[in-house]
Order: C-alpha cells, then sequence, then structure tokens
C-alpha cells in the first residue's frame, strides 16, 4: 500500500513538473517570437527626411540621392527623402507627424516649432565662411541704374519663398534698415518661390532688385545658369545661422545621437561639397533666437 502510494505521488509530481516545462517553453517561444518581430520591425523602419524646396524639388531631391544613401548606411535603416512644392509644405509634413526630421532655413524653422514640437541639432558648416552661418544678397540688373536700397522705393522686388530666411526675411531686414517697408515702399512684391527663379528674374530684367541666398546664387553662376555680367549685388546681409536639421522632440534618443553623430564624422570630400559643407556642427533652439525676434518685427511670424 505504501509503495501505491509512492507511486501515485511520484505520477502527481511528473505531472506538474511537465506542465510547468511545458508553459515555459510557451513562454520563452511567445519572447523568441516577440523580439524577432521587433527585430523585425526595427529592420524594416523608415525614418522620413523632409527638405526645403529652395531650388527645383525635382532636382534637390536628385541631388540628396547620395546623403539619403549615406544616412541609410550609418543608421541601418531605410530613410525616405520627401521635398514639398513650397516650404509650407514641409512645415505641414512635420507638423502632421509625417516626418521624423527636417532641413529648414532657419525661418522655416521658427515657423514649424510653433506648430510641432521639435528641436534642431546640427547645420553645416559653410564652405566659404568656414563658419556655420552664411549671408543673403539682393542684386540688380547690371544695367539699372539704381545704385543703392534706398532708390528701390517705388520699385518692384523679388522675394523667393515668403518663408525663406535669406529669400525673404533677411532682404526685409536690408530694406528695413534702409528706410523701406515691404510691402508698403515697393511698387510690386513678387515670390518666385525659389532662389534660382530670382536671380533669373533679375537678370531677366523682370523685377528692379531681388534677394536671394549668395552660395545659391555663386553656384547658379557656376554652372552656368546665371550670367554674372548681367547682375549686380547691391547690398549684402548680416552672418546667418546655417540651416538646421531638425528632429521631433519624441524621437528616439539612441536614434537622435545616430543621425548625429552621422552628420558629425561625415568625411566623404563628395558628399560634403554636394551639401555645400565643410563639415557639420551642432546647434541648439538659442542659435534661431534672432532670427525668431526679426520674423516677428517684420510680419512673418506671430
Amino acid at each position: 500500500m505504501q509503495g501505491r502510494k509512492s507511486l501515485i505521488l511520484f505520477v502527481i509530481l511528473l505531472g506538474i513538473f511537465l506542465i510547468g516545462c511545458g508553459n515555459k517553453a510557451e513562454t520563452e517561444s511567445k519572447n523568441d517570437s516577440k523580439a524577432a518581430s521587433q527585430d523585425s520591425a526595427t529592420s524594416k523602419k523608415i525614418i522620413k527626411v523632409g527638405l526645403i524646396p529652395n531650388q527645383a524639388p525635382d532636382q534637390l531631391k536628385a541631388k540628396y540621392e547620395p546623403f539619403k544613401k549615406y544616412l541609410q548606411d550609418k543608421l541601418g535603416m531605410e530613410v525616405e527623402l520627401f521635398v514639398a512644392n513650397n516650404y509650407a509644405g514641409v512645415v505641414e509634413a512635420m507638423a502632421s507627424g509625417k516626418l521624423d526630421m527636417a532641413y529648414f532655413g532657419g525661418l522655416t524653422y521658427v515657423q514649424a516649432k510653433q506648430r510641432a514640437k521639435i528641436h534642431p541639432i546640427v547645420t553645416e558648416i559653410d564652405s566659404e565662411t568656414k563658419t556655420t552661418k552664411y549671408y543673403s544678397l539682393i542684386i540688380t540688373p547690371a544695367d539699372s541704374k539704381v545704385k543703392n536700397l534706398a532708390e528701390l522705393k517705388g520699385k518692384t522686388f523679388a522675394f523667393g519663398d515668403v518663408s525663406s530666411t535669406s529669400g525673404s526675411l533677411y532682404p526685409r531686414i536690408m530694406l528695413d534698415k534702409a528706410g523701406l517697408k515691404t510691402p508698403d515702399d515697393l511698387a510690386n512684391v513678387i515670390y518666385t518661390g525659389k532662389h534660382d527663379a530670382t536671380a533669373l528674374a533679375v537678370q531677366n530684367g523682370k523685377v528692379y532688385a531681388g534677394g536671394l541666398e549668395g552660395r545659391i546664387l555663386n553656384k547658379l553662376i557656376d554652372d552656368g545658369k546665371v550670367d554674372k555680367s548681367k547682375i549686380r549685388i547691391l547690398a549684402k546681409s548680416d552672418l546667418i545661422e546655417g540651416y538646421p536639421w531638425v528632429v521631433l522632440d519624441s524621437m528616439d534618443k539612441e536614434l537622435e545621437n545616430k543621425v548625429i553623430d552621422a552628420f558629425i564624422t561625415m568625411k566623404d570630400e563628395e558628399l560634403l561639397k554636394l551639401m555645400k559643407a565643410e563639415g557639420f556642427a551642432k546647434v541648439t533652439a538659442e542659435d534661431y533666437k534672432y532670427i525668431e525676434e526679426q520674423a516677428v518685427r517684420l510680419g512673418l511670424l506671430k
């Protein structure tokens, strides 16, 4: 009888043991499956990057293909580029959560941060100034009789996109310092939407003057798209803090640090040349405080 009870107890304990093992195996299987699913999700994760269309959108997207490949290799994830038809389109995409990061002008950034929780991380070191800053120009046709900005009163003027830092805000700052209010003191104001379009409008005599980024004008001249002999520089702005690369505040900090590192450690000379940079440096929201103040003062930011 005693042996029979022992046998029954043994069978019961064995059953409990086997059930426990089964549950453990099932749990481990579920954990492994979950981990595999997470790994799969990570491997398929896409980082969506927006670019302001300071030049023709199709040309800009093609230009940034080498950067796209570089970022994919550095982050180990797919990168998707987005270029809207205007600056506002990129701001809207960022505000609606359709982008993870974006390349903005200073003005576009301060406009976007009113609608989205974002912050700047890096900007380029300019090839010409050797700093993180660049400049804006106001140009006129070479045969124009206009000798200074004050003489533009009552004349036609071309800006790029209304949200452009060097194609809208800084030309307004320069005109304002010369005593001219926009648009009241100008006969007509047009918005070409792009720096290259502004340069051509001035070159072809469609306007008396226009404002645009100095780096882009130099590139247009080097590429033979603008004839240097047909334009003249009327004014050059103070230095402007560079275009910020901006990310959502909600971006995973480990990923954000990887993105920053990808910029800071960029050494490929051809890629840097394509991006008009000597390298990259970190920036913060404080670096764009002046732009924000001037944008408010001149009515480009509420």
